[in-house]
C-alpha cells in the first residue's frame, strides 16, 4: 500500500467515526468517558489532526460499537469507490 493511499484510508476513517458518534447522537465527551480517552483526542482524531495508535482505534471503536476491521474495511471501500 502506498503512502497516499494510507493517508486517504486515515482520513475516511476520522470521517466514519465522527459520522457514526453522530448517528448515535454521542458528545464527544460521551464518546471519550466510554473509551476512557480525553476529550482532546477524540476531537483531534475527527478532525485528522491526530492518526491514533492501534490501542487508541480500538478504543474509540469499542467505544461506538464498531470493529477496527469493520472500521478498516468500509473505508478501503469508500476509498476504491471514490476512484
Amino acid at each position: 500500500m502506498n503512502r497516499k493511499t494510507a493517508t486517504a484510508i486515515c482520513a475516511e476513517v476520522a470521517k466514519l467515526l465522527k459520522e457514526e458518534r453522530l448517528r448515535q447522537n454521542l458528545s464527544l465527551n460521551a464518546v471519550a468517558i466510554r473509551a476512557g480517552l480525553a476529550y482532546q483526542m477524540i476531537s483531534y482524531v475527527e478532525r485528522e489532526m491526530r492518526i491514533p495508535r492501534l490501542d487508541t482505534l480500538l478504543r474509540i471503536g469499542d467505544a461506538l460499537g464498531l470493529s477496527t476491521g469493520e472500521l478498516i474495511g468500509r473505508a478501503e471501500q469508500a476509498i476504491s469507490k471514490s476512484k
